[in-house]
């Protein structure tokens, strides 16, 4: 059974399934902070993080997928001008940058510790990169910066105020808004997917981070939903499978 929210506009509460998600759905949620997001964890378990999410993209090629999908988006832009938000590792910036030869990449994060890492990696001394402290829900740009913002795997990090904050951003800077995501499967799939994975929690810090991730991402009725209270006009694109990423590709409505 689902229920609808009484008051659609108070955005912060809705559930990450959305506003008509079910029972059980509801329950397939959490509050609960990754690794990455707490300040009472030590640095190694974060970099153990970022370290396997490094690995796993390039081992399984996700950052090829990813920037191929974003430049796919600005096939026709000469000379594009890229915004990742929430880069991490810096892998899939590293990778636009080689799949274009003449993009100019903003390779930003929140945590000054993956900044400070980046900018001390071969993209700090990019010619066509450039590092910055950037927080995705108040972009440090003008309107029409940028042809295309990318947010790689760290949407489901966001509160839902927090997240509908990001649409409206990144429609406002930049052409283009690419979300590349967890997606988040029907409850009884989702089951069993936390079910496969909860062994290995307790003693791989980023399995414990992907079951919080799991739990924090939004279904296709949520994403449409903040993207509404954001603004209206902007319109979505959303493509997903079972075993593939959520791709959301949104603009502003001209």
């Amino acid at each position: 059974m689902a229920y609808m929210a009484a008051d659609p506009s108070d955005i912060d509460r809705m559930p990450r399934g959305g506003f008509r998600a079910s029972c059980l759905d509801r329950l397939l949620e959490t509050d609960r902070p990754e690794y990455l997001d707490r300040d009472d964890v030590d640095s190694s378990i974060k970099n153990q993080v970022i370290g396997a999410l490094d690995w796993t993209g390039r081992f399984f090629k996700n950052h090829e997928r990813f920037a191929g999908i974003a430049l796919d988006l600005i096939a026709d832009v000469p000379d594009p001008r890229i915004l990742e938000l929430g880069a991490g590792h810096g892998g899939v910036s590293r990778q636009l940058l080689a799949d274009h030869p003449s993009a100019h990449v903003t390779v930003t994060d929140l945590d000054p510790e993956s900044v400070a890492r980046i900018a001390a990696s071969d993209l700090g001394s990019h010619p066509r990169a450039e590092v910055r402290r950037m927080d995705a829900t108040a972009i440090d740009a003008a309107d029409g910066s940028y042809n295309l913002v990318l947010f790689a795997l760290s949407f489901h990090h966001l509160r839902p105020a927090q997240a509908a904050r990001v649409f409206a951003e990144g429609t406002r800077v930049a052409d283009t808004l690419l979300i590349i995501d967890l997606p988040r499967p029907p409850a009884p799939l989702h089951l069993l997917r936390l079910a496969t994975m909860l062994p290995a929690a307790a003693v791989l810090p980023f399995v414990h981070d992907g079951i919080i991730s799991s739990l924090r991402s939004y279904s296709p009725s949520a994403l449409r939903s903040l993207a509404h209270h954001a603004d209206p006009s902007i319109e979505l694109t959303l493509r997903s499978g079972l075993t593939e990423p959520q791709i959301v590709i949104a603009r502003r409505g001209r």
